[in-house]
Parts: C-alpha cells; sequence; structure tokens
C-alpha cells in the first residue's frame, strides 16, 4: 500500500525543502525560517504537518526548539517506489542482424 500520509506532507515545495535542509543536521525553527519568504507561524505549520508524518521530531535544546529529520521515516516510500521500479532488462546479448544472401539479390546483378 502507498505511504499516503508521507506523500501527503511531502506535497508542498516548502516542506519539500525543510526535509532538504534538515538533511544537514537539526536546526532551530528561526534558521528554518531564514530560507523562507513566508511567516514564522506559517514556517510552524509546515513544521507542525512534517512532524504529524513522522518525518521529523522536536527536541528541546535550552530555550530553542531543534527540529531534525527522521530518515527512516522514508523508507515505505522508497519501498513503494521501489515496487513500481521496472524489472531489470535481462544481460542476454542482442543477436545480430542476418546481412543478406548474395545469391538473393543477384538479380539485381545481371543485366
Amino acid at each position: 500500500m502507498a505511504p499516503v500520509p508521507i506523500f501527503i506532507a511531502l506535497a508542498d515545495p516548502t516542506r519539500c525543502r525543510i526535509i532538504e535542509l534538515l538533511r544537514a543536521g537539526p536546526s532551530p525553527v528561526h534558521r528554518l525560517a531564514a530560507e523562507f519568504d513566508i511567516s514564522r507561524p506559517a514556517i510552524s505549520r509546515h513544521l507542525r504537518v512534517l512532524r504529524e508524518a513522522g518525518l521529523i521530531r522536536e527536541e528541546k535544546s535550552g530555550r530553542e526548539n531543534l527540529y531534525a529529520l527522521q530518515v527512516k521515516r522514508l523508507a515505505p516510500v522508497r519501498k513503494w517506489l521501489d515496487k513500481l521500479a521496472p524489472a531489470p532488462v535481462s544481460a542476454e546479448k542482442p543477436r545480430p542482424l542476418r546481412s543478406p544472401s548474395p545469391r538473393r539479390h543477384s538479380f539485381l546483378i545481371r543485366w
């Protein structure tokens, strides 16, 4: 079955970019927000969607909340996509094309 909740969470370009940013390591919301031309509350809503899908986790670090990517949660997506991929092509060598027999076209040579 397709991992629909994860795809729904990733269906927004801002959320995909957040995932890309968090790939480098945990980050506080203000650092993530600095990468976008939208408000911090809007970033917080995107983070909530990603957190509810299990793609990120929130960790307290002093007065800040750090957000970290949960890479293992992307495994169902990879597994589902792998099932859709075409089977590998056989390593069998293609047969060479046969050249026409000279006798076959001898009528063209005779006058």
